[in-house]
């Protein structure tokens, strides 16, 4: 496509690249002709992934790291000012997801999640914004969640940790006002990812939500395409579901109710189509 052009010879971070949405992006961004700076903590994975977008004609230089550790993204971005000498693309995407009930949760499993998913965030944001400012801007993208709109269980430390993205890319946002350094925020809903299959074969919560709804990971790739080349500011996945979220705080009563019978109904189609698929196993 035409417009993918814009992102030819472009210098494009992508963290949580070893696989999922990060992994995605970054061969879709390889396929459009984008150089690529590859973040994860897994190196062997990360070297996969920039095998093949070698393969595709892309530069890729593999950068492992923890983003919950400052240093380690210091150096990351080192990194790429001495290989490519600027950023124009940050795609922020690194997270983790660690389950359990509200009234359940121990403080280590949301100390994970604030580490990665807000602190890695303001590490990566923080140290983008330096090395755009010294080259002329760019673009960051900040991969959310719905989850970050509305609290539901049993996913509360995991909601609280996108709630808090949600509230500092706002306030950065505001603070980059009349800069050449735009920010933008992925909303996706539940994606086709190595972190939902953990969720759907954690035996306590089986049947939470069925797997035949997961989105693919080119729905968010896409989202994340158009808020860098369009310098969009919000884009929910699927489209509007952000919106919806938004809707439902002014009234957040009737919104409990409304979870409530949506998680219900999901408990029941799981099992519908779990049904439908051990009958369909049986009879071939």
């Amino acid at each position: 496509m035409a417009w993918l052009d814009a992102f030819r010879d472009k210098v494009v971070v992508v963290t949580g690249a070893s696989s999922g949405i990060g992994r995605a992006t970054a061969l879709a961004f390889a396929a459009a002709g984008a150089r690529l700076v590859l973040v994860a903590r897994r190196r062997g994975q990360l070297e996969e992934v920039a095998d093949a977008a070698r393969r595709a004609g892309a530069q890729a230089l593999v950068v492992p790291a923890d983003v919950s550790r400052r240093e380690e993204v210091r150096a990351c971005f080192r990194a790429v000012r001495d290989r490519f000498g600027r950023a124009d693309v940050v795609v922020n995407n690194a997270g983790v997801l660690v389950p359990g009930l509200a009234t359940e949760l121990e403080a280590a499993d949301l100390d994970t999640m604030l580490r990665v998913n807000l602190f890695g965030a303001l590490f990566v944001m923080q140290e983008s914004v330096r090395l755009m400012r010294e080259h002329g801007g760019g673009s960051i993208v900040n991969v959310g969640s719905l989850a970050g709109r509305r609290g539901l269980s049993p996913f509360g430390g995991y909601c609280a940790s996108k709630f808090a993205l949600v509230g500092l890319t706002e306030a950065m946002r505001t603070e980059l006002h009349g800069e050449p350094i735009h920010l933008a925020l992925v909303l996706p809903g539940v994606v086709e990812t190595p972190m939902a299959d953990q969720i759907e074969h954690d035996p306590e919560f089986l049947g939470l939500w069925p797997s035949a709804l997961n989105m693919p990971p080119s729905w968010v790739v896409w989202a994340v395409f158009a808020a860098a080349r369009f310098h969009l500011v919000e884009i929910s996945v699927p489209p509007g579901a952000a919106t919806l979220e938004k809707l439902a705080a002014l009234a957040p009563g009737v919104a409990d109710t409304i979870v409530h019978w949506a998680v219900s109904t999901s408990h029941w189609l799981s099992g519908v189509l779990g049904s439908h698929r051990d009958a369909r196993g049986a009879g071939e």
